[in-house]
């Protein structure tokens, strides 16, 4: 008999910090599944964990329960994709950029563990949503 594997999931969260604890969970019972190693598991949930965060801050502004992050997992052909949608301010591409690493400082560092984790990050868009994030990792 031929296991069939869930190739899709999507939830929605309040846009607070707290839930981000639910978002890590939801990404390692997935990715699971798929047998995927533990330490690509642990590295991924940062980059969400981080892209989460900015999209709290950033788009959003501030916590508040009233604020929906909806979120898309994808597993197909060896390539995990994380889709991020909001609702908040429309983020400029343009201005989003890792902060150096010769600037010591707390925070800010979030971008840059997005890039060195991700194999691709895209902005695309939506008609439903106001800015739609998408994470690409292939998983060999």
């Amino acid at each position: 008999m031929k296991i069939k594997y869930l190739e899709q999931m999507k939830k929605s969260y309040p846009a607070t910090l707290n839930n981000l604890k639910k978002i890590r969970a939801t990404i390692k019972d997935f990715l699971k599944i798929y047998e995927v190693d533990l330490k690509i598991i642990k590295n991924i949930q940062l980059a969400v964990d981080e892209a989460v965060t900015n999209i709290i801050k950033h788009s959003y502004k501030e916590e508040n329960e009233n604020n929906i992050i909806k979120i898309e997992l994808e597993f197909k052909n060896k390539k995990f994709l994380i889709h991020l949608y909001d609702n908040g301010i429309k983020i400029n591409k343009k201005k989003i950029k890792p902060r150096s690493l010769n600037d010591i400082k707390p925070g800010g560092l979030g971008t840059f563990f997005i890039n060195q984790i991700m194999d691709e990050i895209k902005y695309l868009k939506s008609n439903k949503w106001t800015n739609h994030l998408m994470l690409k990792k292939k998983i060999k």
